[in-house]
């Protein structure tokens, strides 16, 4: 499996965008999650990023809330999850990322948690509640075992803000199109373009836009804008939940197929 860091260098040389799905893990069960992570590599993911469900993610909307939800209540833990990524990473080309909140890492102590992870085969992290004034104890060490800390740019980051957090971020850098949480929303925030242009003059890392992106045309309107990656979530956890397990699976491949086509 490639390096998150190494996959955009590759996918630049070739003028190509990447997609990033992003998942709750366990919903609607673990053997399904599987499954998911197998069909989206297959249907043109780049990265995978996969959630572990957290009783309080104050970063998500009400649909990967809910996702989250469902995987609790049938105790679905972080261990459950780094087995299937052990388990699955093997048989997949898109590096999975993992998205998690900072008190499960600060719970198992950062040097312990980095070390299972790797073990498992995940090779990028999101914490989106890790504010930059404490990132380095995190990215130091993540660095030194081969875990790439991507970094979240707000809409609302002042320019020096976002060029310390581009000189931090690892892998890529992860802009946030909207003021709020993760959801599908019918329109692309419109300062996204300049956002990126403001980027672009601070640093030469890839770009991944998410939050709110929920159809094709939106992820194409972001690959012109000039995005290395597109992020989609909410309307992946959405349908992999809708009717049976094999229905939702079907649905994410023809869609996650849909969105590549739409940026390629």
């Amino acid at each position: 499996m490639a390096k998150i860091s190494d996959s955009f260098q590759s996918l630049r040389q070739n003028s190509q965008c990447a997609l990033i799905p992003f998942i709750t893990a366990g919903d609607p069960d673990l053997a399904t999650t599987g499954e998911a992570l197998k069909i989206l590599d297959k249907c043109g993911a780049d990265m995978i990023e996969l959630g572990v469900p957290y009783s309080d993610p104050l970063a998500d909307g009400p649909t990967i809330q809910a996702a989250a939800t469902r995987a609790l209540q049938r105790g679905v833990k972080l261990d459950d999850v780094l087995g299937l990524v052990k388990e699955i990473s093997p048989e997949i080309k898109a590096p999975i990322i993992l998205f998690t909140y900072y008190n499960p890492i600060l719970n198992r102590g950062i040097e312990s948690f980095l070390k299972q992870i790797a073990a498992a085969g995940v090779q990028g992290l999101v914490v989106p509640d890790l504010p930059l004034e404490e990132a380095e104890s995190l990215i130091k060490p993540a660095a030194e075992i081969g875990i790439e800390v991507i970094l979240l740019v707000a809409p609302t980051s002042p320019k020096d803000r976002i060029t310390a957090i581009a000189n931090q971020s690892q892998g890529f850098i992860y802009l946030v199109s909207v003021t709020g949480v993760t959801g599908m929303r019918v329109e692309v925030a419109s300062r996204v373009p300049d956002l990126l242009e403001q980027m672009r003059g601070v640093t030469e890392k890839p770009i991944g836009v998410g939050f709110g992106i929920s159809a094709p045309q939106q992820a194409k309107q972001v690959k012109e804008w000039g995005a290395d990656a597109v992020i989609v979530g909410s309307a992946f956890v959405k349908r992999l939940a809708e009717g049976t397990p094999d229905e939702g699976l079907a649905a994410i491949g023809e869609f996650c197929e849909n969105l590549k086509l739409a940026i390629t």
